[in-house]
């Protein structure tokens, strides 16, 4: 119950947090949050099952015309050898979901003067993520629109491409995809 309920409130409320949206769902349901909590895997699972039920032809449409702006901005983004990693790319993202790119540079320099001579603008951040259970980097990225969408790259050093960091779903490399796998997607 809990886990659907997070759920729920991660689609309809674009809450990213999935600890959050547990001890939200929680809360709701009058439970005590000292207890276990369901998993982030088991949450995952619950968005799935709400996208399915309650998605229908919609949630297709939308990650069809989400998963094409991706394949755009993959293209602008062709030198730096993005991947789409996510819930776009894994199916569970909603309205409030951003397309997330894995980029490869030198320098994070290189990818804001590349967005720089592509006249877009954007806005820069950093995000920690895992690269062992015991150890998390800092990376540089750049959230911009693309068409309608919103985009976030997270650039990681040129060789970051043979090690994928941790997912904070379950704890295993993030699942990347390529713009062939991109496209296998889509038909």
């Amino acid at each position: 119950m809990v886990a659907q309920e997070a759920a729920r409130i991660i689609v309809k409320h674009g809450i990213r947090d999935y600890r959050a949206a547990k001890l939200k769902a929680a809360n709701r349901l009058g439970l005590n949050t000292r207890g276990s909590l369901p998993g982030n895997p088991e949450v995952e699972r619950a968005i799935e099952e709400h996208h399915q039920l309650f998605g229908g032809e919609s949630h297709t449409d939308l990650l069809r015309s989400m998963r094409e702006s991706a394949l755009s901005a993959m293209e602008l983004l062709s030198p730096f050898t993005p991947r789409l990693v996510g819930p776009v790319l894994n199916g569970t993202a909603d309205e409030n979901s951003a397309v997330n790119l894995h980029v490869f540079a030198d320098s994070p320099e290189a990818v804001a003067v590349a967005l720089t001579d592509l006249q877009i603008q954007y806005y820069p951040f950093e995000r920690r993520l895992k690269s062992r259970r015991d150890r998390s980097d800092t990376h540089a990225g750049f959230e911009f629109q693309h068409e309608t969408t919103h985009i976030q790259a997270t650039v990681f050093p040129i060789d970051g491409i043979r090690q994928a960091p941790l997912s904070p779903i379950n704890g295993k490399p993030m699942d990347r995809a390529d713009t062939r796998r991109v496209r296998e997607l889509m038909k």
